[in-house]
């Protein structure tokens, strides 16, 4: 049954471990050692450098199912990214290690079913260490690239989220073949009634990484996305601005050709008044057009009134 308290900040970290120890391995991820004494969650996190919020919202999500969407953006993506590189660590590096030794110890080497359940588990353990080594080649790399503030095209938080399917499949199968499979030696009965409540736990804490990753993570990178997606475009249409600026360089005879076309001149008005050919006037337009991207009479007579080369009162509107 869950508890329905919602930790806050000022909550004693003890607290919360007295009232659910099994967060004891949330801890651990977001890097937070033992030996607060009595401090607030508050205080545990400032101290060792942990985002309170981001805490908070995993614990609060894992232990009661509670997460409020409205508040995503006070979330802390980097801190969100060490929390998962580091439940991932622990899961291939500790926790899959230790009950495959456990259930080896349990079973009888010489027995083909423990084989066959040996088998079953070592194929369980293979199909969720491909998973996450693809969210450590893929997905985390990606959102750090987002973190850096770049935009990677070739990727997106989507893809990942397609093909985020539950690993548990074989482990149901695994539990439900112990189950049956239950040795009359005592000895070997109380290990594996052991295991197989650690491999209970196990799916719990895989069920629960699982939909953090669904339910706050991708949200989240989501969120960073359109917000780069935004950045780019302001970014395009500065470059452009600039680009333009810079386009912008009129030579002083360019500048008289404009003067002419906005009053209402011909080209060979204009090249009588500037004493060059008609086709030096068309070369200047066509110039002209190629570095303000302006083409037409009116787009020009815009572009002289606002960098103040013609006052607007001598402008036939």
């Amino acid at each position: 049954m869950k508890n329905q308290k919602l930790y806050e900040a000022g909550d004693r970290m003890i607290s919360i471990i007295r009232d659910n120890y099994n967060i004891l391995q949330t801890m651990s991820a977001f890097g937070i050692n033992l030996g607060f004494g009595d401090k607030t969650v508050e205080e545990v996190c400032r101290d060792q450098q942990v985002d309170t919020f981001t805490f908070l919202t995993v614990v609060n999500y894992t232990v009661n199912g509670y997460y409020d969407a409205a508040e995503a953006d006070k979330l802390s993506v980097p801190t969100l990214l060490h929390y998962l590189q580091a439940s991932h660590e622990y899961y291939l590096d500790f926790q899959l290690p230790f009950i495959r030794k456990e259930l080896s110890a349990a079973l009888d080497d010489d027995d083909r079913v423990a084989r066959l359940i040996l088998r079953l588990y070592d194929e369980y353990a293979r199909s969720v260490t491909l998973h996450m080594r693809y969210e450590e080649k893929n997905v985390f790399p990606y959102v750090q690239q987002l973190l850096d503030g770049k935009s990677p095209s070739d990727y997106d938080i989507d893809t990942f989220s397609k093909h985020h399917g539950q690993t548990d499949a074989k482990l149901k199968e695994l539990k439900n073949i112990i189950i049956k499979y239950l040795p009359s030696n005592n000895l070997h009965n109380n290990q594996l009634m052991a295991t197989l409540y650690d491999i209970y736990n196990n799916e719990e804490w895989l069920r629960l990484h699982g939909n953090v990753e669904d339910d706050i993570f991708i949200p989240a990178i989501r969120r960073m996305e359109r917000k780069a997606k935004q950045s780019d475009v302001t970014a395009q249409i500065t470059k452009m601005i600039s680009g333009s600026a810079q386009n912008e360089e009129l030579s002083q005879r360019e500048r008289d050709v404009i003067i002419g076309v906005v009053q209402g001149l011909t080209n060979k008005e204009i090249a009588d008044k500037l004493f060059i050919s008609t086709n030096t006037v068309i070369t200047h337009r066509r110039n002209i057009a190629k570095k303000l991207q302006i083409h037409s009479p009116a787009g020009l007579t815009i572009y002289a009134i606002v960098n103040k080369m013609i006052d607007i009162t001598e402008v036939k509107l």
